[in-house]
């Protein structure tokens, strides 16, 4: 059963989120493959980025296991024999110590197979690329890349946080994908909004090599189906945050 969404599906950016970025990342290597070889090869680079402020992704990404006790249920008494003035006020609640959480975050790396060097970097956004201190951190890395005179082509499938390469003239939209060719003083720009298929996007090699097409909607709809994401979700009830926009549910009622 295919996605009611005909583009980005916003109910796949809740906990399913991990699951789909690899996934996508994978598909998106096999797509490519045979476009690149013999001089060519895409290959998964699968890195740990730490979240230490995991609380407001609790109950979108990460599971909501805090535990609420009652103060009524733990009351603090003296022990037999023990002499006490004054009687210790119980908390009113107890809440679990959020710990730092790591998040494997997968890209997908383009690379000369004469020498191994890295051509193109593929990147799919997470959420703790979007928000501090990982968004300044993945700024460092667009840097990098950048400097390094490597192509990077950005997917942005996520419609909370905040995009590392946020533009003036960039529409308010869902979804975008950028493309930072190596040595360019101009990005190139997809904007999506959630009616549209995802893009047709070109993913650049080496001079003079012409660059290769990347079909994100394809890509998008075959992992939907190997994985049957349509039985881990309710169209009946919202999507995760951000909440959408009145006119965002009118198009989905009038399209559903």
């Amino acid at each position: 059963m295919p996605s009611p969404f005909p583009g980005m599906d916003p109910y796949l950016e809740g906990y399913l989120w991990p699951d789909v970025h690899s996934a996508l990342a994978s598909k998106i290597r096999q797509q490519l493959t045979p476009l690149l070889r013999p001089k060519y090869a895409a290959r998964l680079e699968v890195y740990l980025a730490e979240d230490p402020f995991p609380e407001g992704e609790v109950g979108i990404l990460y599971p909501d296991v805090e535990v609420l006790e009652s103060s009524a249920s733990r009351r603090s008494t003296p022990e037999p024999g023990e002499a006490s003035t004054l009687t210790i006020t119980p908390p009113g609640l107890r809440l679990p110590v959020h710990q730092a959480v790591s998040v494997r975050v997968t890209n997908v790396e383009i690379r000369d197979t004469a020498g191994n060097r890295l051509i193109t970097s593929i990147e799919i956004l997470s959420p703790v690329n979007k928000r501090e201190p990982g968004l300044t951190a993945y700024r460092q890395k667009r840097r990098r890349l950048y400097e390094a005179g490597v192509h990077l082509l950005e997917l942005d499938l996520l419609r909370r946080g905040k995009r590392p390469f946020d533009q003036p003239r960039l529409p308010v939209v869902p979804y975008c994908v950028a493309l930072t060719r190596a040595g360019a003083t101009q990005m190139e720009l997809w904007p999506i909004a959630l009616s549209m298929r995802l893009p047709v996007v070109p993913v650049p090699l080496q001079a003079p090599d012409p660059d290769v097409p990347l079909d994100l909607q394809g890509a998008l709809a075959a992992i939907y189906d190997e994985a049957a994401y349509e039985l881990s979700l309710d169209y009946d009830q919202p999507p995760p945050p951000p909440e959408l926009s009145a006119d965002e549910v009118k198009r989905m009622k009038d399209e559903g």
